[in-house]
């Protein structure tokens, strides 16, 4: 036998689930603790005319320490429910904002 032959115990890498559904959108609220407000949009077509619209959807998601400011480029993942409005997380940094205080 090979003595460094692995015992079958390790447990795979933290993989995600193979049917997450992820957003991208911009946090457009930091003030609560461990949590963020995520607004994220999407252009569709408007049935009768045609017209391109902008519809969009608020989110709260978690995110374990506040590294994120308002304006900031975030991906969120579904997970299961933190809370009665939260079931999101974010996943990563997108684009840093470039909000300039005066």
């Amino acid at each position: 036998m090979n003595s460094t032959a692995s015992t079958g115990n390790s447990a795979p890498a933290a993989v995600p689930a193979k049917n997450q559904r992820k957003l991208v959108g911009r946090v457009v609220s930091n003030k609560m603790q461990k949590t963020v407000v995520v607004l994220v949009e999407r252009r569709v077509k408007q049935p009768t005319f045609g017209k391109i619209i902008t519809r969009s959807s608020k989110y709260h998601a978690h995110v374990a320490s506040g590294a994120f400011q308002e304006g900031d480029l975030v991906e969120i993942a579904e997970c299961r429910p933190i809370s009665k409005t939260k079931a999101w997380t974010v996943t990563r940094l997108v684009e840093k904002s470039k909000l300039v205080l005066v």
